[in-house]
């Protein structure tokens, strides 16, 4: 089940995108029960290959025995030991939440709501008996459409009121030069598949997942009602439609240039550059007339917009919106658009043999709908309150790690030097839950599963809407807390660790040091390197995009970051398939040194205890910190998802993320007697951070 599309883009750096889940042997234990020494080294060495060289291949000794017990369940597409062990359990307790939620609601109205969605959406039978019907006034309305003023008036009401974009993408962040006040944000978007190469590629992959995109679409265009022969036409002319549109779009790694990406216009501004859009018809049918600001991020491609839907007969334009219609609410509708929805995007895209159960389905879009409502059940019941004075701590650790390795970076100058501190200075940390509660009260939910999901993507939008104009909210979280994830956000300058990943194997008060610091050290590291990474560093401390550093330590900057890129491009996923060193650039950076900063602090803490700490079997602690990171990143991924994240995912694949750091890190090579030249112990090495 696709999550609804939210209105507010993620201005983040996510740790890990797509989070998967599943059971497998030699899981890490739950959060809160106490740990012996004998269990942590029996996690710990039984997801080891002792026979491995660590010097040769460091991930085949920490994941070897993890990655010859496990598999990827039938219905995941991918699987790995920290984040999908945890998910899986998260979502564990919370169906245990939502069903005694759904059968004792109670006097709470938050409480009342998540039972009632959860329930309306796990009433399979009613949604069968209702087919395609919730789709009939959205189908008439479009039936309607003879031009662009009639497109765009169809356009913005689907954009407020369901879970599907087409056209555009939009969204509401802080301004990048005003990062106090929140503005629309318009980029290119309007596609069916995950990214404009699937369109325009040569890669034989890709050509033969277009063409099976064109069959899906004609199969749930004929879902709709008429003959087979007319939805394989009008599939054809949606195909042809998108590939104008993606034709205009910027590949992906050209969208990490946030310079790039800032066009503010006013209105007037946005008319002038698409004359041809009738945007007050838009704005009106959104609900929300009055915005003002917007920052274009992509400008040539909304004029490709304009001439594409300018030269599209209204049959096409139809089809273009039945089509974003059906395959936006397919979840929401009975099994026959569920099974058409996964036989394309989850097996044939992303390689998952079997869809999941209903009851995880609705787990995750009660998720989606009431995210906090349900976060805080979550909270109350699973989150150790402790866990959250010891990640601060170790967040300080690391801050000041980060400080004291500044004066041994011999390309900064001692301005630029200063400024890095005074940005580290003024970073925020958001740790566990928020502390104030979203305010669901004017969502309106009954028992019917299609009007509740959109009532709650109506909701969304009507929230982000009201924040163009007004002062940020520095309060606001960008995830659930419950959510096994990390963030940094550029433009507000402060880091986030829910309280979902605050569990083994990332963190466990009975881990002994050297684990923490290498596995929940190491995101903390990672979240922090993201402020001066390559994105990351064009933000100043209070979240504006400008040019803060000398001129001349942005090229030494640059010619470091560039190491980074070449060495990841050398990378191979498959035979002739490398990971893109652009697009991964800056996780890559962060990974690189969020390790270093972790282990920097780890050497501080054995310094403030005057021992190197307690460690596993026959391992020195130095050699556990650097499994302990390496054991978080674990993973198992079909050919298919490994070939989608190749083009979407800004973070390489889990293998990449253990054996790139540790080849670049000055202490792994001592601590495993790695000689010089060693697959584990090249020169040079790549150091940003």
């Amino acid at each position: 089940m696709r999550p609804f599309a939210p209105l507010a883009l993620a201005a983040v750096a996510a740790l890990l995108a797509l989070p998967v889940a599943a059971a497998v042997p030699a899981d890490p234990p739950p959060a809160g029960s106490a740990l012996s020494p004998e269990q942590v080294a029996a996690g710990v060495l039984g997801a080891m290959d002792p026979a491995a060289d660590p010097c040769q291949d460091f991930y085949r000794y920490a994941c070897g025995g993890w990655l010859d017990q496990s598999r990827i369940p039938s219905d995941r597409s991918s699987w790995t030991r920290s984040f999908s062990v945890i998910d899986e359990r998260n979502r564990e307790a919370i169906r245990l939440l939502l069903e005694d939620v759904a059968r004792n609601p109670g006097e709470d109205p938050d409480r009342q709501r998540v039972g009632t969605f959860y329930q309306a959406c796990m009433d399979e039978a009613a949604v069968e008996r209702a087919g395609a019907a919730p789709l009939r006034p959205w189908l008439e309305e479009i039936s309607k459409v003879d031009g662009q003023k009639t497109l765009m008036t169809a356009a913005g009401r689907l954009q407020a009121l369901g879970p599907w974009g087409p056209l555009f993408g939009l969204g509401v962040i802080p301004d990048f030069k005003r990062p106090d006040v929140d503005i629309a944000f318009f980029v290119q978007g309007g596609l069916g598949l995950p990214d404009r190469d699937y369109y325009v590629s040569d890669d034989p992959k890709k050509k033969e997942l277009l063409a099976g995109y064109e069959r899906h679409v004609g199969e749930m265009l004929a879902l709709l009602g008429g003959s087979p022969e007319a939805a394989a036409a009008h599939a054809r002319q949606v195909v042809a439609f998108e590939t104008e549109l993606a034709k205009a779009s910027r590949p992906r790694q050209e969208m990490r240039l946030p310079e790039k990406l800032y066009n503010k216009l006013d209105i007037a501004g946005l008319k002038a550059l698409t004359p041809g859009l009738d945007w007050d018809a838009f704005l009106a049918s959104t609900g929300y007339p009055g915005v003002k600001e917007i920052n274009v991020a992509t400008p040539e491609f909304f004029s490709a917009l304009e001439r594409a839907v300018a030269s599209a007969p209204a049959e096409t334009l139809q089809a273009y919106l039945r089509w974003h219609l059906v395959h936006g609410a397919a979840d929401m509708l009975s099994p026959r658009f569920v099974d058409a929805d996964f036989a394309f995007y989850d097996k044939a895209l992303g390689g998952q043999q079997e869809i999941e159960p209903r009851w995880k389905r609705c787990v995750q879009a009660t998720e989606q709908a009431l995210g906090e409502s349900v976060g805080k059940l979550y909270v109350a019941r699973f989150f150790a309150g402790d866990s959250k004075r010891v990640a601060l701590e170790m967040i300080h650790d690391i801050e000041g790690a980060f400080a004291a390795s500044l004066p041994e970076l011999a390309w900064m100058d001692d301005a630029t030097r200063k400024r890095a501190l005074e940005k580290r200075d003024a970073l925020g940390n958001k740790i566990g839950y928020p502390d104030t509660w979203r305010d669901y009260s004017t969502m309106k939910l009954s028992g019917d599963y299609f009007g509740n999901a959109t009532a709650a993507v109506a909701f969304e939008f009507s929230r982000q809407a009201k924040k163009i104009g007004r002062p940020v909210d520095r309060g606001e979280w960008g995830m659930t807390p419950q959510m096994v994830n990390a963030y940094y956000n550029p433009l507000l300058n402060e880091i986030a660790f829910p309280a979902g990943i605050l569990q083994p194997p990332f963190f466990h008060q009975d881990f002994p040091a050297a684990m923490n610091y290498g596995a929940i050290g190491m995101v903390v590291g990672h979240e922090l390197t993201h402020g001066f990474d390559d994105q990351g560093r064009k933000f100043d401390p209070r979240g504006a995009l400008r040019e803060w550093w000398d001129p001349a330590v942005s090229a030494r900057f640059e010619e470091r970051a560039q190491c980074v890129d070449d060495q990841y491009s050398r990378y191979e996923v498959e035979p002739g398939v490398t990971i893109n060193g652009r697009l991964t650039l800056g996780e890559n950076i962060a990974d690189i040194g969020g390790l270093k900063q972790s282990w920097d602090a780890f050497r501080a803490w054995q310094e403030r205890h005057g021992a190197p700490g307690p460690t596993v079997g026959s391992l020195t602690p130095e050699q556990l910190f650097f499994v302990a990171h390496g054991q978080v990143w674990c993973q198992l991924m079909s050919p298919e998802q490994a070939r989608l994240r190749i083009t979407t995912d800004p973070h390489s694949p889990g293998k990449f993320r253990v054996i790139g750091p540790v080849a670049n890190h000055p202490a792994f090579a001592p601590a495993f007697r790695c000689p010089a030249g060693a697959p584990m112990n090249p020169s040079p090495k790549c150091e940003v951070w």
